[in-house]
């Protein structure tokens, strides 16, 4: 999809693209079950841990750095999953998200933009799961590869 602005200094049409943004989500499987992070900024809820690909940044990288900064874990990437890329999967905006299955070392606590973080199995899931990451879960504990 193209926008359009006028350049301030010369008057000329610039096309203007609009892409979805590049995501990381992480499953981590640590204390027998996986990480969720109860966010602190809208959506509000209950998610995998992940966040933006910063510039320069791959795509391992970015999930390495998220799982640290929002669970304060180590984590050893073990797979890629799957990508998801529903331009309704954020409210905010179009993100296309790649999903890792990592493990987790270290103290699990909250930081960042986690309010919460809590260990969970498939049969004590919460309810206000946010984004799409109910789908994303469900992918997981049904080992759809």
């Amino acid at each position: 999809m193209k926008d359009y602005i006028t350049c301030p200094n010369c008057g000329t049409k610039i096309e203007i693209y609009k892409n979805p943004i590049p995501t990381v989500d992480i499953i981590i499987e640590y204390g027998g079950g996986i990480v969720l992070i109860r966010r602190k900024n809208p959506p509000f809820g209950w998610a995998l841990p992940g966040g933006f690909v910063e510039y320069n940044e791959t795509l391992e990288e970015a999930a390495i750095r998220e799982a640290k900064e929002e669970t304060g874990l180590d984590v050893v990437l073990k797979r890629q999953f799957h990508a998801y890329s529903d331009p309704k999967r954020d409210p905010r905006f179009h993100t296309i998200t790649v999903v890792f299955i990592a493990e987790g070392h270290g103290e699990l606590r909250a930081s960042d933009d986690a309010k919460e973080a809590k260990v969970f199995t498939y049969s004590d899931l919460p309810q206000d799961i946010a984004f799409d990451h109910r789908s994303i879960i469900e992918d997981y504990f049904n080992k759809r590869y």
